[in-house]
């Protein structure tokens, strides 16, 4: 290890469109599943943070929901103030795109970014999906000369782990100097009560497709370690009587399905054998409650 104040630290903020890959990225940067991912926009609702450690630098990616307009529900309000709010204390921002165009969702957070004082890094993603990837380096011309803030442009494939290491290289060369925020083998900010909850509510959009609205929430009733056993009890949240038959299923098969699949991830991130147990409970209105939403833990 070099001498201690030749260590690098910062706050790295991942900012962007719902579905745009954040969460992959963050997972894939980090080496391990910190936060929940899933094709349908929204997944992240609260700032989680995942931290990389590597030689004498600490990269503290702090993954934000999907910015978005048009929903006036209080959970879509505090997922936007989320982001606003991570923005005033970081060091570096990723902001992600997946796509050769910017949109109006894009341009209201663009618009945010350019007041920053910290640099702004754009990073598109998904380019392995890109149908015709000749027109990549003319729209890296049209954004750098229109949004001439960006202190880089990387293109990247978080899924198949393309690039990712220049990326990180390049995030690296923006750090400040200054001693880490965290000891040398943590991953995340969050506690394990919370990273269960989201493995449950992972499974919950994986599996119910568009079937179920995101009026859902998943709160810990219990979390108790009996030595080598964590005992885990969830209730899940639902605003109407006929979510809470859709998510239970035929004869429980649905549920059953949702809890083995949780349990096994609970069971790689906390190196233990888990029981699970998974409620459905209707709690109407919840998601544009301010009350309700705090009573479930968001900031």
């Amino acid at each position: 290890m070099s001498d201690s104040n030749e260590k690098k630290c910062g706050l790295v903020a991942l900012v962007g469109r719902p579905n745009v890959g954040k969460s992959t990225l963050l997972n894939h940067l980090v080496g391990q599943k910190i936060s929940i991912t899933s094709r349908k926009p929204q997944t992240t609702r609260n700032s989680v943070q995942g931290i990389k450690t590597v030689g004498d630098n600490q990269l503290v990616f702090v993954d934000t929901p999907g910015f978005h307009r048009g929903i006036n529900k209080a959970i879509n309000r505090h997922m936007n103030r989320t982001v606003s709010t991570t923005l005033l204390d970081v060091d570096v921002v990723l902001f992600v795109t997946d796509q050769l165009w910017l949109g109006e969702e894009d341009e209201a957070l663009l618009v945010q970014l350019q007041r920053l004082q910290c640099p702004v890094l754009l990073v598109i993603n998904k380019t392995d999906e890109l149908a015709d990837k000749s027109q990549l380096l003319p729209f890296i011309d049209q954004v750098s000369k229109q949004w001439s803030f960006f202190k880089e442009v990387i293109p990247v494939s978080a899924l198949k782990l393309q690039n990712t290491d220049a990326l990180e290289a390049t995030i690296v060369r923006y750090l400040p100097t200054q001693e880490w925020f965290y000891p040398e083998d943590q991953l995340t900010d969050r506690n394990a009560r919370f990273l269960a909850a989201e493995f449950v509510r992972e499974k919950i959009v994986r599996q119910m497709g568009d079937e179920l609205p995101y009026e859902t929430a998943v709160e810990i009733e219990e979390f108790r370690e009996e030595g080598s056993l964590y005992h885990i009890s969830a209730v899940i949240l639902v605003e109407k009587e006929t979510q809470k038959r859709m998510l239970i299923g035929e004869s429980g098969s649905r549920l059953k399905l949702i809890g083995t699949e949780a349990r096994k991830d609970m069971e790689r991130m906390f190196d233990c054998k888990v029981m699970l147990k998974l409620w459905v409970k209707v709690k109407s209105g919840w998601s544009d409650d301010e009350r309700a939403l705090r009573s479930l833990g968001f900031e």
